[in-house]
């Protein structure tokens, strides 16, 4: 015949719901300290952990937003970096014109 199942008391799958949930282990390390099977543990997670009602355990980092004058003067700064850039292509189009011209 199978074997038998195993049942376990309420506060030992509380004990080990807490131990995932605060230890920072994943549910696989911790079914393996704990002789269960690792989809097992992940299922008393599912039913018995606390609802993510709260903040999440990692807060995500809000990207601060620049003021209207940062944005312009960085605009300010690429449109001059950008005619700078024309500039320095412009002039190594004619030099390569120059030195095509010399190699004939």
């Amino acid at each position: 015949m199978g074997a038998r199942r195993r049942v376990f008391p309420e506060a030992f799958k509380r004990e080990a719901v807490e131990r995932v949930t605060s230890s920072g282990l994943s549910a696989g390390q911790v079914a393996q300290e704990l002789g269960l099977h690792e989809t097992v543990l992940r299922r008393w997670v599912r039913d018995l952990a606390p609802q993510a009602t709260g903040p999440a355990r990692r807060p995500i980092p809000q990207a601060a937003v620049p003021s209207p004058a940062d944005l312009a003067a960085e605009n300010a700064r690429l449109r001059r970096e950008n005619e700078r850039l024309r500039m320095e292509r412009d002039i190594l189009k004619k030099a390569a014109l120059i030195f095509r011209a010399a190699s004939r």
